[in-house]
């Protein structure tokens, strides 16, 4: 029998729902007297943070439906309604785009109706839209903030509503609080929120920003000279490509045939949007082979050397190419690409200021990407910053570079993430695909070399960085959390760490824990970036210049790791310090982590 608190939750629920779907799964649960079940989607609810809500979409307070949508859109209106005039939410108004996944579209057009009735002007993209679509279109109209309905890479049963603020990037502290809070106040369903038939005829305050589509193409493809567009035309690379049945297709198409480059080879079964995702359980190029199995194969039989290959919000960007002698595929980490790209966006700006320099122009990267963009800006002349992880801090810290009369050129993460110049400011996988295939035909035709070639004159050049990176699987909050708290409480009493690894071989220099602040290498103990109790992340600093940094996914049940080892300019062992990487971060896995005593799971492949 369920408890009072239960019943209640239960009640209120029924009270509220107005799809039959999760009704009838509440329903199903009473039925079976699954408790239990009922607790963990009723008693607690998704709460609303810098990520916006991302979950399993089902039936409950704690999951993705329409009800829970209702009331992110209720509050999140009502907050902004605090915020701005009437004659801004009219005028300027907001943006709401969607994926293919399941529900993405009734989940915009619920949230659109919403802010319609609370006097918004709203621009609904009535086609699927790759995410950079959504804060490009806030910057274009000058609007007050977007949604964008999306689960990104995640499997196939979850989705999520991504956040925007009028600077176009996605919100950050105190707006998430401000935003939860307000919901809160918002639970019950106004009239007709759920009622979306006469959305469409509401022609005085909804507009399908379609233009801004055309707009997007013609602002990313401006951002490739001439020059290089006439070396597009000209180049005999194919590329094979795949979508990961999503969304990204129809728009690389344009920008690649803007730019002049050859049409992709592209993967048919994963180039339309399917929100089941058939071919890939997990719809996410970041897990390598296993997730481009289809693109190699069909880059063997076609003969091609290339792969590129997005998410299914088209965010993310990655690539693999073939060694024409091993005849083995390398499939680039993050840090790599990350490394060619910041490479190519200070080639570009030279190329187009060639009698400036560089003392006013940034590069940016996450706190667990690798640092060679610090390395290359030391010998450059550009200026390097890294912010916590996710483009919400990276975009924002460029939005006030940019204000302040800086120069951005590129950022990244490590997670094949990419934002090339500031169109976007948020990581824009088919920007990235231009341009690492423009830069691939570049290195081709004038300097001869490969991809994977001149990455490695990169390493020379400005110091090989041997990154080192993974994740496991851990489904058990509670066991997480043991995780971390063993780490920071080693001896016995509270903030004290390990101080060495593998009985002493490789001391630790320094820790930084940004879960409670505390930072040894500072002067006073405490962290200078900003510290969240509400999430896991402890980087040890060693004596021979390894970092790496241990962390928890915000949007997946993973526990990451990030090792990166830096030598410097001319430093040419580097087998003997990718051997002594991964010597330390396997005794860092098993003596921290603990796989085996934790039951996680390792990465597929």
């Amino acid at each position: 029998m369920a408890s009072a608190e239960l019943q209640a939750k239960i009640d209120q629920w029924f009270k509220w729902d107005k799809c039959e779907k999760t009704r009838a799964e509440i329903q199903n649960l009473i039925k079976s007297e699954n408790w239990k079940a009922l607790g963990d989607v009723l008693l607690t609810r998704l709460e609303f943070g810098t990520a916006g809500l991302r979950g399993r979409m089902a039936a409950g307070f704690n999951r993705m439906n329409e009800l829970v949508v209702v009331q992110a859109a209720q509050g999140l209106s009502s907050y902004m309604k605090k915020i701005f005039s009437e004659k801004d939410r009219i005028n300027r108004g907001v943006v709401f785009g969607y994926d293919g996944r399941h529900n993405s579209k009734r989940f915009a057009e619920i949230s659109s109706n919403i802010f319609v009735r609370a006097g918004f002007r709203v621009y609904l993209f009535r086609q699927m839209v790759l995410t950079p679509m959504v804060p490009f279109t806030i910057n274009l109209f000058k609007c007050l903030g977007g949604v964008m309905v999306t689960a990104s890479h995640n499997p196939k049963d979850d989705n999520g509503y991504k956040v925007y603020w009028e600077n176009s990037a996605q919100i950050v502290p105190p707006h998430d609080k401000h935003i939860h809070n307000t919901i809160l106040e918002c639970l019950e369903p106004w009239p007709n929120s759920f009622d979306t038939k006469g959305l469409y005829i509401c022609t005085c305050l909804m507009t399908d920003p379609k233009d801004a589509i055309s707009a997007y193409v013609q602002r990313i493809t401006a951002d490739v000279p001439q020059k290089f567009v006439d070396l597009n035309s000209r180049g005999d690379l194919r590329f094979v490509y795949t979508a990961m049945h999503g969304v990204g297709y129809p728009f690389l198409e344009k920008i690649f045939a803007a730019v002049k480059i050859k049409p992709v080879i592209f993967v048919k079964e994963q180039n339309e949007p399917d929100p089941d995702f058939p071919t890939v359980p997990f719809p996410n190029p970041e897990e390598g082979r296993s997730a481009l199995d289809m693109a190699i194969q069909l880059a063997d039989r076609e003969g091609v050397t290339h792969i590129i290959a997005n998410d299914p919000d088209a965010d993310r960007f990655a690539l693999a190419t073939k060694n024409p002698e091993t005849a083995l595929w390398k499939i680039y980490k993050g840090n790599e690409i990350g490394a060619l790209l910041g490479w190519w966006a200070m080639f570009l700006y030279k190329e187009k200021n060639p009698n400036g320099d560089l003392r006013n122009c940034w590069m940016i990267a996450s706190t667990v990407s690798s640092k060679i963009l610090r390395a290359i800006g030391r010998k450059e002349g550009f200026n390097f910053t890294e912010t916590l992880t996710g483009f919400k801090w990276m975009a924002n810290e460029a939005d006030r570079l940019m204000k302040n009369g800086k120069t951005v050129l590129f950022s990244f993460e490590e997670s094949i993430g990419f934002m090339f110049g500031t169109n976007v400011l948020d990581k824009d996988g088919v920007s990235a695909a231009c341009q690492l295939v423009t830069m691939a035909n570049y290195l081709r035709a004038v300097e001869g070399i490969s991809l994977d070639e001149k990455l490695n004159r990169i390493y020379n050049e400005y110091g090989f960085h041997y990154n080192n990176a993974s994740y496991y699987f851990c489904y058990e909050p509670p066991v997480i959390i043991k995780i971390f708290e063993r780490l920071r409480n080693f001896t016995g009493d509270q903030k004290t760490y390990p101080s060495s690894i593998l009985e002493g071989k490789y001391k630790i220099k320094y820790v930084r824990d940004l879960t409670n602040g505390v930072d040894t290498e500072q002067p006073d103990g405490n962290a200078i970036l900003p510290v969240s109790a509400s999430s896991q992340m402890i980087t040890f600093t060693f004596e021979n210049g390894l970092v790496i940094t241990l962390r928890t996914s915000g949007t997946e049940p993973k526990i990451k790791y990030y090792a990166e080892m830096c030598a410097q300019p001319g430093q040419s062992d580097f087998e003997g310090l990718t051997n002594t990487t991964n010597e330390m971060v396997s005794a860092i896995v098993e003596e921290f982590l603990q796989p085996n005593v934790n039951n996680l799971k390792p990465k597929t492949d």
